[in-house]
């Protein structure tokens, strides 16, 4: 009796160890890995700014041009941005009160001059949404643009993880 006891959960182990794991990465329809939802912690919503300011300027550096600085009037009006997107429910460049990115940086006391704004609505980090903003001429010019001299970075969050992000730049 002990014997076939021992052999039961001998055998019962050695089917489990059989078992495949699941390492891969569930697929969409394209092919491409399904979003994980991208959780920003507090201690995120402090290094994201920096993280990104870094990486900007290390392919601003890659192209020729300046390095930017983070510029808080751009900040705000860039997290302002990313509210009202989300609350409009659509990625555009136009506030629910009609404003533009111009008038948006002027609210929140940006003396400069507003050069260009990406846009993203996304589950994905910031450095993806970066990289996905490189691809793409329009949002790469907004980024390399050598007359900018400063950024603004900032996102909103849904309950959902979904991820509203806005960069400005002026000069």
């Amino acid at each position: 009796m002990l014997r076939a006891t021992v052999f039961a959960i001998s055998a019962t182990v050695a089917l489990a160890a059989c078992q495949p794991t699941d390492t891969q990465p569930k697929l969409g329809p394209d092919g491409l890995p399904l979003p994980k939802v991208y959780n920003i912690t507090a201690s995120d919503r402090s290094v994201i700014p920096q993280r990104v300011l870094e990486s900007v300027n290390s392919l601003r550096s890659a192209r020729g041009a300046a390095p930017l600085v983070l510029n808080d009037a751009l900040t705000t009006a860039a997290l302002a941005h990313s509210k009202d997107m989300a609350a409009q429910n659509r990625p555009w460049h136009w506030g629910s009160d009609g404003s533009s990115p111009l008038t948006r940086a002027q609210r929140a006391g940006y003396p400069g001059q507003v050069l260009g704004e990406n846009i993203s609505e996304t589950y994905e980090t910031e450095m993806e949404t970066l990289a996905a903003w490189m691809k793409v001429a329009d949002t790469r010019d907004v980024i390399l643009n050598p007359a900018a001299t400063q950024m603004g970075f900032s996102w909103y969050q849904e309950p959902s993880g979904k991820i509203w992000w806005t960069m400005v730049t002026g000069n």
